[in-house]
């Protein structure tokens, strides 16, 4: 197996092939030119493609265009936490921080560690993401501008007010572009319907667990858990060390933003993240670990209703 390491950015990406103990490194826009003339390099070096595995950090949105060329290229892909190459980096005493070294070094992680393979989404999953990653930058701008309402005066002040109101039309615009989007996928349809069915998940909650943490990515719900960041970090070293436990907090933090609300409302809506509300309360618990506990166990209803196709029943999941 040849390891390909690949550090992207926008414009440009890094490549670094690991055969053997030897590296060969090599420069390609981030292109589809780029994409093509990758593979013609790769077959003038003599690699036939199934015989690669190229590994790459999920960073913003650069990393998926190329990831998708590749695995229909029929060459084995992992796309990973750039927060493991970190740490891989920390273990061997990394030094340098250069692209070129960071492939090298994703390179070197990929061989030792054998990362899972990635899939791609489909078509309107892609869309989704895409509609919802737009949503989400349309709310960065309106909070800016909102900021910067305060300091304003005069004509400054209008113009603030002008943007604040295109962009609250433009966000009610995408809300319902996403909307659409499901209604007119029967399969999204149908999921959204499903998660729905719980209460306290509602219209973005629903769209964004579609969009990242559907059932086929992982291999049970409590990968999905970790995936977000919710699962609880024990601080326990011999007979010292007892500290409070943690969120994790190492995953996709807009997803624990987004969820926080949910499960509050869930506790008082819900039967069943009631009685787990009350009852870690009963034992102790403080308000942030018992809303952790219900985000957790909203993602493994979610899951569960996915998977099972079956619509959200609370004296079952009472039982459990």
């Amino acid at each position: 197996m040849k390891w390909l390491g690949i550090d992207i950015a926008k414009r440009k990406f890094d490549l670094a092939v690991l055969n053997n103990g030897k590296i060969r490194s090599k420069v390609f826009e981030n292109t589809l030119e780029g994409y093509k003339a990758l593979l013609d390099w790769l077959a003038t070096q003599g690699y036939a493609r199934e015989e690669l595995h190229a590994c790459m950090e999920a960073t913003s949105v650069y990393y998926e265009k190329l990831a998708t060329f590749l695995h229909d290229a029929g060459i084995r892909v992992s796309v990973v936490n750039p927060l493991q190459i970190k740490a891989f980096g920390e273990s061997l005493l990394t030094r340098q921080k250069t692209d070129r070294a960071d492939a090298v070094l994703i390179a070197r992680f990929a061989e030792q560690q054998s990362p899972m393979l990635w899939q791609p989404a489909s078509c309107e999953i892609r869309e989704l993401q895409r509609l919802l990653a737009r949503l989400e930058a349309v709310q960065q701008m309106s909070v800016q501008e909102q900021n910067r309402k305060h300091d304003a005066e005069g004509e400054a002040l209008e113009s603030v007010l002008r943007i604040l109101k295109q962009l609250k039309a433009e966000e009610e615009k995408l809300r319902q572009m996403i909307r659409d989007h499901i209604d007119q996928n029967p399969n999204l349809r149908e999921q959204h319907a499903l998660l729905t069915s719980i209460p306290g998940v509602g219209d973005q909650v629903s769209s964004h667990f579609m969009a990242w943490l559907r059932p086929e990515r992982f291999d049970d719900a409590r990968q999905a858990v970790a995936f977000v960041g919710l699962s609880p970090r024990h601080r326990e070293s011999g007979d010292s060390v007892r500290g409070k436990s943690r969120l994790c907090k190492v995953g996709h933090a807009r997803l624990r933003k987004i969820l926080y609300f949910p499960a509050m409302s869930a506790i008082r809506y819900n039967t069943a993240a009631k009685a787990l509300a009350e009852r870690l309360t009963a034992s102790g618990k403080s308000g942030k670990v018992v809303i952790g506990a219900v985000m957790r166990k909203m993602i493994h209803w979610m899951f569960g209703v996915l998977k099972s196709g079956q619509a959200f029943d609370p004296d079952l999941a009472l039982a459990k």
